[in-house]
């Protein structure tokens, strides 16, 4: 008998319907975002739309959301490195 147990967690059929509207969603913004002139805000406003439909992906249909805190610090500091590269090349863009 293994000595560890690990915790079952049961997810509706529901929520993944939700989150995918939500995914859907999040690409017909990306679209209209496409058609709508931001000028110098195009960039960000996609890779902020892009960040939150990757997030979503990773907290619900990879079950992060649902593991060990352990995992939620290791992503944000995942995140926190992508900042960091992404704001570096923002910096290096805007002074060439």
């Amino acid at each position: 008998m293994n000595s560890r147990t690990e915790e079952r967690h049961v997810v509706p059929d529901s929520l993944y319907v939700w989150v995918w509207v939500a995914l859907l969603s999040l690409t017909g913004i990306t679209v209209s975002a496409k058609y709508t002139d931001l000028q110098h805000l195009a960039i960000f406003a996609a890779l902020l739309i892009a960040t939150a439909k990757a997030g979503l992906v990773v907290l619900y249909f990879m079950h992060v959301r649902f593991e060990k805190p352990i995992f939620a610090v290791m992503i944000l500091v995942l995140l926190a490195t992508y900042g960091i590269y992404i704001g570096l090349t923002f910096v290096d863009y805007a002074n060439r």
